[in-house]
Order: structure tokens, then C-alpha cells, then sequence
């Protein structure tokens, strides 16, 4: 590492190159996005705890899915703000190895979690006699237990191997936030092993869940053609479309950014693909499952009229 190596104590996170008027007018619709996506997942978390009728492993990964939306859209989004209101945009060397810590551990844990609902879904539909068995609550607790665990010791990975590299210079990560693959551009040393552990996180959390995706929803899909009833196939293409949106948004995006081999001429592109992930995506999924779940809809309707039939009675 070398003795007088002068190390950098923070980072200027360049964000969008944007005048004044336009930046003013993305924290405007930047805060009301971050704002609906607290509020969303916020409602969705409640309605699958005050309702029994949600107290499924469907909605036990969904809350999953709103945890991590929530933390996912708060560790990025607060900071992103703040900077878009001020021009001395910097971070510390510690803060900006935290966020890329949790940003990693959140994506990672996410991937792991949509890969668990995509069994519950082949489960439910493919082998509706045993699902009882096969995704017990003890199940579903250690596919959740598993996700979340195994998503945040690949971050850890990442964060060490971060840490043992050397920054001397120059300070400015040409991003929103510190994203790992625009802090790596600044280390002062060779990151040849963290580019080859991003590779092999991203098989382990993108390649592979995907491929489990893919297969599931394949036998859904033969599953559901053999159905009788129409009225039937629209009930079990209704129950997994909304999942699939998130799948093909989430891993589309990050597949793009981590897997596809980078160029200067992207980095525009990347910031903006990673919105979807730290904004868009966390307001999204709400809205995805509200609109097209009947069940979500049901448990609304019911907790209105009970606060109604509350707010009468008293």
C-alpha cells in the first residue's frame, strides 16, 4: 500500500451534468416518487399484517420484496437529493463504502427473494395438492433466512475487497451515489480480483436465479395451457404476470449495467438505468401488485370499511 500514500478522505459524486432549472425540477419529481414508494410499500407491508387472509407464503415474500424497496430507495435517494439542491456534492470514504455495502446487499438479497417467489409460484400452480408440504412456514422462513443472509455476505465480499485498495486520487465518481463499478474507476491499484468476484456475485444472484426464474414460469405456463377453464388460465396468468414485470424490469436492468461489458460512452446511460433501480422500481412494484392482484384490492377495500365502520360506530 505504501507508507506515504496520501489517501483520499472523500468523493465528489459528479451525478447529472444539468443546469440549475433542471435540477431543481428533478428533486420535485425525484421526492414525489421517493415519497410514493415509501407510502405504497408502506401500505402494502400493513395490509399483509392486518389481514389473515394474506398471511400466505405469496405475501410473506411480497412483504420481503416492500422491506427491501424501501431500503433499497432510502439508502440511495436521501443523499441523491440533497446533492441535487447543493453544488459541493461530497461524500466520505467510510459513508460511500457503507452505501455501497448496502446498495449491493439489498440488490443481491432481492434477486434471491424474486427467485424464492418464482418457486412458491410453480409450487402453487405446478403442484397444488402438495404445497402445503412443500412451502411450509418453515419453508418459506428459511428461503427468506437464506436470501437475505447470503445477499449480505456477497456484500461483504464486496466491501473488503473494497477497502483493501488504495485511493490517491482523482476524488470524482461519475454517478448518483457510490456504485461499485464507478468507485473501482478511482482505486490507484489493480481491481482485477474485484472485477472477477463482481463476475462471479453476478452468476451466482442474476445468472442463476433468472435461469430458475425461467424454467419455473416455463412449467407454469405448460401448467396453465392445460387448464379447462378459461376463467381459470386468466386467474393463474393474472397471479404471475405482475411478478413477471418485476423479474424482466430488475434483472433486465442490472444484467445490462453488470454483466455487459462497459465503455465511457455508457455512463450517462448507467446513471440513468440505475434510477430504475434506487427510484423507480421501489414505486413500481406497488403499483404492480396493487393494480392486477385481486386479493391486494380485497384487503384495501376491507381495511377502508373497517376504519369507516370504526369512524361511525365512535
Amino acid at each position: 500500500m505504501g507508507g506515504n500514500q496520501s489517501w483520499v478522505t472523500e468523493f465528489i459524486l459528479v451525478g447529472f451534468r444539468l443546469n440549475t432549472e433542471m435540477e431543481v425540477l428533478l428533486f420535485w419529481i425525484f421526492s414525489l416518487l421517493y415519497i410514493f414508494s415509501l407510502l405504497a410499500n408502506g401500505i402494502i407491508l400493513g395490509l399483509i399484517y392486518l389481514d389473515p387472509r394474506l398471511h400466505t407464503p405469496m405475501y410473506y415474500f411480497l412483504s420481503h420484496l416492500a422491506v427491501l424497496d424501501i431500503s433499497y430507495a432510502s439508502n440511495n435517494v436521501p443523499k441523491m437529493l440533497v446533492n441535487l439542491m447543493r453544488h459541493k456534492r461530497t461524500t466520505s470514504y467510510g459513508a460511500c463504502v457503507v452505501q455501497t455495502f448496502l446498495y449491493l446487499g439489498f440488490a443481491a438479497t432481492e434477486c434471491l427473494i424474486l427467485g424464492a417467489m418464482s418457486y412458491d409460484r410453480y409450487v402453487a400452480i405446478c403442484h397444488p395438492l402438495h404445497y402445503t408440504v412443500l412451502m411450509s412456514w418453515r419453508v418459506c422462513v428459511a428461503l427468506a433466512v437464506t436470501s437475505w443472509s447470503l445477499g449480505f455476505t456477497l456484500s461483504m465480499v464486496h466491501a473488503i475487497l473494497l477497502l483493501r485498495l488504495p485511493f490517491c486520487g482523482p476524488q470524482e465518481v461519475n454517478h448518483l451515489f457510490c456504485e461499485i463499478l464507478s468507485v473501482l474507476k478511482l482505486a490507484c491499484a489493480d481491481t482485477w480480483l474485484n472485477q472477477v468476484v463482481i463476475l462471479a456475485a453476478c452468476v451466482f444472484v442474476l445468472v442463476w436465479p433468472i435461469s430458475l426464474i425461467l424454467v419455473s414460469y416455463m412449467n407454469i405456463l405448460w401448467a396453465i395451457l392445460k387448464i379447462q377453464s378459461k376463467e381459470g388460465r386468466g386467474k393463474a396468468f393474472s397471479t404471475c404476470s405482475s411478478h413477471l414485470c418485476v423479474v424482466g424490469l430488475f434483472f433486465g436492468i442490472a444484467m445490462l449495467v453488470y454483466m455487459v461489458p462497459d465503455s465511457n460512452q455508457r455512463e450517462e446511460q448507467e446513471k440513468t438505468l440505475s434510477l430504475f433501480h434506487s427510484l423507480f422500481n421501489p414505486a413500481l412494484n406497488p403499483v404492480i401488485y396493487s393494480l392486477r392482484n385481486t386479493q391486494v384490492q380485497g384487503a384495501f377495500r376491507r381495511a377502508l370499511q373497517k376504519r369507516t365502520t370504526g369512524g361511525t360506530a365512535g
